[in-house]
């Protein structure tokens, strides 16, 4: 039983990460529609210097902070131990 109360938990973390990640990609592709029908909405000013097309993006910290609230409600229901915890905290930190 512990196994599957496991992958359960280890699904719901997938779940809200592929959640975060497609709710970004339909913001950007709402971005370019709007683009592509004459109209955009002012670039916001940068204070830092535009990153490279070939460098990765950063997730958003929103996103990596709902996955470790998410984390440890499940922690705290004694589904994840706490070896696991760590290291599922661990992947999202380090991503």
């Amino acid at each position: 039983m512990p196994g599957l109360l496991r992958g359960v938990a280890r699904t719901a973390v997938v779940a809200g990460t592929a959640t975060a990640v497609s709710n970004r990609v339909s913001r950007r592709q709402q971005g370019r529609w709007a683009a592509q029908q004459g109209y955009q909405e002012p670039a916001p000013q940068a204070a830092y210097p535009a990153e490279s097309p070939a460098a990765p993006q950063a997730p958003d910290m929103t996103s990596k902070i709902d996955q470790l609230k998410q984390l440890g409600e499940l922690k705290t229901q004694g589904v994840l131990t706490e070896r696991e915890f760590e290291d599922q905290k661990r992947k999202i930190l380090d991503s």
